[in-house]
C-alpha cells in the first residue's frame, strides 16, 4: 500500500488512539472498567488536522534566563478543541527537568567564579573555570534519555562531562558536529582494585596517560596511606613524565578529603605562588566527585582558599546531586488555566487561589513577556502595553509546526551567559498592571466564593 506522509501520519495516530481508548475502557477504580476518555474528540483531530494538537503554544526563546514567575509557555485551544490543555499540560510541564538542572549548574558556576576572582589568575575569564564541575550523573539517571536531557542543560554552562550521551546528542543533534563536551582518562574503584596493588594500578596510569591530564581514585583500601605512601612512591615517574594528575577522593568528609589531597600534592610535588598570593599545586590537582551540592562545593572553596590554595587546585564532579536530586517543586513549576471562553461566549480571567497556601497562587488572564530594563517581565496581553514585535512569547506551534531557526549549541550557550550575567540576582517580574489584574481577580473569584 503506497500513502504519503500525511495519511501515515493519520494512521499511525488513529492507531496509537484506538490503543489509548482501549487502555482507558479498563482504567476507572475500582473494578478496571470503563475511565471517562474523550476519543470522539481524539478521532476528530487526528482526521481533520493528520493527528496535530490543534493547539496554539507560544514560547520564551531557548536559552531565555529568566526570574521565577515569569511564565515560559502559553498553550491555547479553541472552542471543542478546549479540554487539549489538559492533556499538554503533563507534558509540557516536563520541561522544568532541563530548565532546573541548567539553573542548578549555573548557580554553581556563579561560586566558582567568585573563588576564581579571588584566587586565581585572570578570575573567572580564565578558561578553567569551564572545567570545573564536571557531571558523574549517568549512572544514576533512569534511562538514557533523562541523562541526555539533564547532561545537555548542564553543558549549557561548563563543558566537562562524563555523560557521554549528553555529549555526543548536543554535538550532532545541536551543533553540527562540533564538539561541546571534555573530559579526561580517569580510573574508577573497579581498575584499581583490578591491580594486585594500588601503586601498580597508579604506576599503569602514569605509563599510559602521564603526559596527559589524567585522574586516579585514591581511596579503594585506605585513602591516607595511598597519599602518604603509594604518591610519593610513584611521583619521580610522573614528574618525568610531565603530565597533569588529578587526585580524586571518593569518601569520608568532602571538605577534610580534599585537603588531605592538597596537602599531600604541595608535600610530594611542591607548589607555586601566584599573582594573589594562593598556592597551585605543580602538575598535580584534586576533584572530589562525592557527596557534591551547591553548598558542599562553596563549602569546600572556602576551606581550599582558607588554607592558602588556589581554587583552581580543585575540580568537581556531581552526579546524583545534579541530574537526580531535583523535582518538580525545586523551582515550582507549574502549569495552570488562566482564561476561559464559556460556550455562551462570555471571557473570564481566571486563577488558583488556594485559602490554605495564598503563596500558591496562579497568575489571571493570556499572558505577554516583555524586557523591562533588561528582565524579562510578565504583563496581560489584552492591555496595550506589550506591541506584537515586543512580546517574547513566540509561537513555535499553530495546529501543527512552525518553522523555527534553532541557534547552533555554542551560540546558544553564549546567549545564556550573557543573558545570565547581565540579570539581577533577584527582581519583580510582575508587571503593575499584571498586579492590579490579580486583585481585581482575587476579589471577584472572593466573593463568589463567599456568596
Amino acid at each position: 500500500m503506497l500513502c504519503n506522509l500525511s495519511d501515515a501520519a493519520a494512521f499511525a495516530c488513529s492507531s496509537y488512539s484506538g490503543q489509548l481508548a482501549m487502555c482507558c475502557s479498563t482504567h476507572m477504580a475500582p473494578n478496571f472498567t470503563d475511565f471517562p476518555f474523550p476519543k470522539d474528540l481524539m478521532a476528530k483531530f487526528v482526521q481533520h488536522n493528520n493527528g496535530y494538537f490543534p493547539v496554539v503554544l507560544e514560547t520564551l526563546p531557548e536559552g531565555t534566563c529568566v526570574h521565577a514567575h515569569c511564565p515560559v509557555f502559553q498553550i491555547t485551544a479553541e472552542d471543542g478543541y478546549a479540554p487539549l490543555c489538559t492533556f499538554l499540560e503533563t507534558i509540557l510541564t516536563m520541561l522544568w527537568y532541563p530548565t532546573t538542572v541548567a539553573t542548578l549548574s549555573r548557580r554553581a558556576r556563579d561560586r566558582i567564579e567568585a573563588a576564581f576572582d579571588q584566587s586565581v589568575e585572570g578570575g573567572s575569564s580564565n578558561p578553567l573555570v569551564g572545567t570545573r564541575l564536571h557531571d558523574f550523573g549517568f549512572r544514576g539517571c533512569t534511562c538514557v534519555e533523562q541523562s541526555v536531557l539533564g547532561g545537555v542543560a548542564h553543558l549549557l554552562n561548563f563543558d566537562g562531562s562524563d555523560t557521554l550521551s549528553a555529549a555526543y546528542y548536543a554535538q550532532f543533534h545541536l551543533n553540527d558536529g562540533e564538539p561541546v563536551a571534555m573530559s579526561i582518562p580517569a580510573t574508577e574503584h573497579s581498575v584499581m582494585t583490578a591491580w594486585r596493588t594500588e601503586r601498580e594500578a597508579l604506576e599503569n596510569m602514569i605509563e599510559q596517560f602521564g603526559t596527559g591530564i589524567f585522574a586516579c581514585v585514591m581511596d579503594s583500601y585506605d585513602y591516607v596511606e595511598a597519599l602518604a605512601e603509594h604518591l610519593p612512591a610513584v611521583a619521580q615517574k610522573q614528574v618525568g613524565k610531565g603530565g597533569f594528575l588529578v587526585l580524586r577522593p571518593d569518601s569520608g568528609d568532602p571538605v577534610e578529603a580534599v585537603l588531605l589531597a592538597l596537602e599531600a600534592a604541595d608535600r610530594v610535588f611542591g607548589v607555586d605562588l601566584n599573582s594573589r598570593g594562593y598556592k597551585v599545586p605543580k602538575g598535580c590537582g584534586v576533584i572530589q566527585g562525592d557527596g557534591i551540592s551547591i553548598e558542599m562545593l562553596d563549602n569546600i572553596l572556602q576551606a581550599v582558599m582558607a588554607k592558602g590554595y588556589s581554587a583552581q587546585a580543585v575540580a568537581f564532579g556531581m552526579g546524583g546531586g545534579l541530574l537526580q536530586r531535583v523535582n518538580r517543586d525545586t523551582m515550582s513549576f507549574a502549569t495552570k488555566l488562566s482564561h476561559i471562553v464559556y460556550a455562551d461566549g462570555t471571557e473570564a480571567d481566571t486563577m488558583k487561589l488556594p485559602k490554605s497556601d495564598p503563596l500558591k497562587y496562579s497568575l489571571p488572564g493570556i499572558m505577554a513577556v516583555k524586557s523591562v530594563k533588561g528582565i524579562p517581565t510578565a504583563f496581560p496581553a489584552d492591555n496595550g502595553h506589550v506591541s506584537s514585535e515586543e512580546n517574547m512569547l513566540q509561537v513555535i506551534w499553530d495546529n501543527g509546526p512552525v518553522e523555527v531557526e534553532w541557534k547552533k549549541f555554542t551560540e546558544l550557550r553564549q546567549d545564556v551567559d550573557a543573558q545570565w550575567q547581565a540579570l539581577p540576582k533577584t527582581a519583580d517580574v510582575l508587571s503593575q498592571p499584571l498586579k492590579d489584574k490579580v486583585k481585581t481577580v482575587t476579589a471577584r473569584l472572593r466573593a463568589h466564593q463567599d456568596a
